[in-house]
Formats: C-alpha cells, structure tokens, sequence
C-alpha cells in the first residue's frame, strides 16, 4: 500500500499528515519523512491536499475544535495504548485530564507509566490529543514536539472553546 502525505502550515509551524486509504497513520509537527519513518516502510507519495483530512486539521487550526473528532485514524499498539488512545479522543478540547485518570479511562488504573508510554507513541498529533494529558500536579510532562507546541495548543483549544 502506498502512504499519502501532505505538509500543513499551521501557527506553530509545519504539521505532517500521512494516511493510507483515507485514514491517518501518522501526524507531526515534524517533516514527512521523519514521520514516514516512524510508521514502516511502504511507499510514500507526497501531495499538496489530502482532501478531507486537509480541510479537517486546518479547520481545527481556525478554530473549529470539533474539526478532528471523527477523523478516522490507525495506529500499531497493544490493547492498553488503544484503549489509552480512544480515551484521549473522549477528552473534549479545551479539557485537559492526568496521567492517572488516562490509565483509568483506559481500563487499568494502575498503569500510570503505561499511560504515559501511550501518550509518548501517539503517532498522530494533535488528532489523537495526548497534548491533553496532564501530571497529577497539573503541569505540562512531556510532548515529543516540545512543551511550546503542547502549551499552544492548549492555549489554542481554550481560546476557541
């Protein structure tokens, strides 16, 4: 199967979008390749559109924060991190929840470091929102794309909520 792909210009700078029949596998606020990469090896065809799923993002970028809610997405992971990833695309935009209460959402309460190693492995930012995710304390964590990125988009989600 060959993968799609596109690069957006949003305001925080370049986000790649890379889908395989219609359905994102990987996005990033880094270059194609470097997300292509990170998902395998299949072909990659680069365009300038990737229809929907173009207009969704940007879309969400403008301010319409429901603009990515049913965007189809696949990712490789075990049970615990698909669980952890549809429990953050249940967290509303402008919402933020803890480590702690993704492991529950996800099913297993105790798996605290299993719900951060999800947040971690998200190849598909901000889609999948793992910028949502929280410490306990309330402070930020970690964000692949830096703790910038991770404070904008929040700061962007509670502007247009």
């Amino acid at each position: 199967m060959t993968i799609n792909a596109t690069t957006l210009q949003t305001p925080i700078g370049e986000l790649a979008l890379l889908a395989r029949d219609g359905t994102l596998v990987a996005a990033g606020f880094a270059d194609v390749h470097t997300m292509h990469v990170r998902i395998g090896d299949e072909p990659l065809r680069v365009h300038g559109d990737l229809g929907e799923l173009s207009r969704a993002v940007s879309a969400y970028f403008e301010g319409d924060l429901t603009a990515l809610d049913e965007l189809p997405v696949v990712q490789q992971g075990g049970a615990f991190r698909q669980a952890a990833w549809t429990a953050m695309r249940r967290v509303p935009a402008g919402e933020t929840i803890s480590y702690t209460k993704l492991a529950a959402e996800a099913g297993n309460p105790k798996a605290v470091r299993a719900a951060a190693s999800a947040c971690a492995q998200n190849l598909i930012a901000p889609i999948v929102p793992c910028h949502r995710v929280l410490r306990s304390d309330g402070s930020l964590g970690g964000y692949y794309y830096g703790l910038p990125v991770k404070e904008w988009l929040i700061a962007h989600e509670l502007r247009h909520r």
